[in-house]
């Protein structure tokens, strides 16, 4: 698998899922003007992908005019609780070098399965992506960006509720089709 198809395919997803379905309302601005980083990780183990983790942190840093970057682990992370995991050890490094309240990371997953739900629900589709990812946002952009949403809290509970409505085989054929036709 090469790195420009699993950008490919996380491009697709963002603009098929994420922005089309409205499940990250800022996300289109972000993707449209380019100022998203797509890092591809060959990483497999905790210890690189965590030093990668902090090299991305000090990417964004480093260059304002980039709004988030997206780690995607092509084949490192594939067991989500392994997956889980990395996102503690990702969460404790962020604190440990100082980027608390500078950045925050969301996840997603090809299998993620929330602690409450069936993993065959429709809901955990708010959160599959192609390969594991780590979203890394600015935590800054993300309190300006909710002082002018109405409304932020209602964001998971509405994306739930149009994930269940579609259903979890209108997922699992988009995602099908995103990693099948690039």
């Amino acid at each position: 698998m090469s790195k420009i198809t699993e950008i490919t395919e996380t491009k697709l997803w963002l603009e098929q899922v994420i922005i089309e379905l409205n499940f990250c309302p800022f996300a289109k601005k972000e993707f449209v003007n380019q100022t998203i980083h797509y890092h591809v990780s060959a990483a497999e183990q905790l210890k690189p992908a965590l030093v990668e983790l902090l090299s991305q942190c000090h990417y964004l840093h480093q260059h304002p005019n980039i709004e988030t970057s997206l780690l995607i682990y092509g084949q490192g992370f594939r067991d989500f609780n392994r997956f889980l995991d990395f996102v503690d050890a990702a969460n404790a490094l962020i604190d440990t070098e100082g980027y608390a309240g500078v950045f925050q990371i969301a996840t997603f997953h090809p299998d993620y399965c929330f602690a409450d739900a069936n993993y065959d629900d429709a809901s955990n589709y708010t959160n599959r992506a192609p390969y594991p990812t780590l979203h890394l946002l600015r935590e800054q952009s993300l309190t300006r960006v909710l002082k002018v949403y109405k409304n932020p809290e209602t964001i998971p509970e509405t994306n739930i509720a149009l994930a269940n409505e579609k259903g979890a085989e209108y997922f699992k054929a988009l995602l099908k089709n995103i990693k099948g036709n690039h």
